[in-house]
């Protein structure tokens, strides 16, 4: 089992039976996902709530061409050359790109191309194939949302995309611009139409797929199509017979890899075995119909120092976890991209050093945010649990149905705490966020944006030595 040298490529990836493949030679696509850049999420970057209401908040405070600057510095920053060196030294051959349609189109000015939103998203391409990494282009928020999380964007609770058709024919209108803005750049391995879908009814889901394919088809009929399972990448039950040239995605995290696990992971064997359970199922649709395995995203969480004297030794159990999961994957000839590349020190491969002008900047507020458990991702939720828990109880009462409730791994406290701390209280969060970035000079503004550029981030050394460990590996 090959990856990819920095030499040019020309041809395109394709699957054939149970592999990807280059020129007949089976390849496993490893590398991590870009995200908290082309789709910002809270807890990677440090604001409050959802994208575009902290981007309205920045805007009001900030200025048109204030914003503008910090955007587009943020952007350039946050991946160059430098990163894509490291990436590759690492052994890592693929980087999925987590982008936002709003870069792309305006909600009061829909299906207007903004040719302006393949500025950076090209950038990052082109760099990554000079070092012989490929791109995997993966929608992350819709129109409408098609998921009912905080990463889809839609800032709702609710994945609208699937009971409004036009949120569906604006998405396939966007595919079909990026389809022919791509469709001659074999370094890009393929398109993700969909991050974790979330369709309650199951079959509305299959039918985009179906009409997504069909129209990229039509103007490019070469790339890969990675098609995430519903439900947040993790069912595959309704899926029928497999779309052609495609591969079909799960994401793959672990309970033990976050905050208050069922219990201390140290891999018996059990512990072990519940690992390969939980993603043989997943991938249980794959093994039927012989096709390749890519697992969109998994990976712990890890603490510091400020999350309390044991912190090391949690961070041991998550990289327990993680050698699990990545033996798992080796055994099973799965790709997989980790979440995440860059962060500003909760997950990502590197991350914002503690003392550049951004985190010295924001500390005050990212305190604040960790205090009230404002972030759904990983979080901690002890200190705001006696708040929660009589609400909690409240509403299994009043409504035991709420148990029920669409997604099934989803209980009560996760759609309460959704609703209340991570939409509504993290919304009302946005201006005081924005205050930090008021009256601040151009100059100023690229300092803060300079933080996030590679020579100003830290290393997460043991997790990046586990990932070129296993890159080394052959095929099973």
């Amino acid at each position: 089992m090959s990856t990819i040298d920095g030499s040019a490529s020309k041809s395109f990836l394709k699957v054939e039976g149970e592999d990807i493949v280059l020129d007949g030679k089976p390849i496993l696509l490893k590398g991590a996902g870009l995200g908290g850049w082309l789709n910002c999420e809270n807890f990677i970057t440090g604001y409050p709530g959802h994208e575009h209401e902290m981007r309205e908040a920045m805007l009001e405070v900030m200025g048109q061409e204030k914003y503008d600057f910090w955007w587009d510095k943020f952007l350039e920053y946050f991946f160059t050359e430098k990163d894509a060196e490291y990436f590759a030294s690492l052994g890592m051959n693929c980087l999925r790109l987590p982008i936002n349609y709003r870069h792309y189109e305006d909600d009061m000015n829909p299906r207007i191309f903004k040719k302006e939103g393949l500025k950076h998203l090209d950038r990052v391409i082109d760099i990554c194939a000079k070092y012989g990494i490929y791109t995997v282009i993966d929608l992350h928020a819709t129109a409408g949302g098609q998921n009912l999380d905080w990463h889809a964007d839609a800032g709702n609770g609710q994945a609208l995309f699937w009971v409004h058709k036009d949120f569906q024919d604006r998405t396939i209108w966007l595919w079909e611009h990026l389809a022919e803005h791509y469709k001659n750049n074999t370094w890009v391995a393929g398109y993700n139409p969909l991050n974790e879908p979330t369709d309650k009814k199951h079959t509305r889901l299959l039918a985009f797929y179906e009409r997504v394919e069909e129209a990229i088809r039509a103007i490019d009929p070469n790339h890969i199509l990675f098609l995430d399972g519903n439900t947040f990448g993790a069912d595959f039950s309704r899926f029928g017979e497999p779309l052609p040239n495609s591969v079909y995605a799960c994401h793959d995290y672990s309970n033990y890899g976050f905050p208050n696990p069922p219990e201390k992971y140290t891999a018996t064997p059990d512990q072990v075995k519940y690992h390969e359970r939980s993603f043989n199922r997943k991938v249980e649709y794959m093994r039927k119909h012989k096709m390749p395995i890519w697992n969109g995203e998994w990976g712990p969480v890890y603490q510091n120092a400020s999350d309390g004297p044991d912190y090391e030794e949690i961070n041991e159990t998550r990289y327990a976890v993680l050698r699990t999961q990545l033996d798992i994957y080796h055994k099973a000839k799965a790709s997989w991209s980790i979440w995440l590349y860059k962060d500003i020190g909760f997950q990502g491969m590197v991350y914002v050093g503690e003392d550049t002008p951004y985190m010295t900047l924001l500390k005050p507020f990212l305190e604040k945010k960790k205090r009230l458990a404002a972030d759904a991702w990983g979080c901690d939720d002890t200190p705001v649990k006696d708040i929660f828990e009589p609400l909690n109880k409240f509403m299994n009462e009043a409504v035991p149905s709420i148990s029920e409730r669409y997604p099934p791994m989803w209980r009560a406290n996760k759609h309460i705490s959704r609703l209340v701390r991570n939409c509504l209280m993290s919304e009302e969060m946005c201006p005081e966020y924005a205050g930090y970035f008021k009256d601040l000079s151009l100059e100023r503004i690229d300092e803060l944006a300079k933080s996030f550029a590679f020579e100003n981030c830290k290393q997460r050394t043991r997790l990046n030595e586990y990932l070129m460990e296993d890159s080394k590996r052959g095929q099973a």
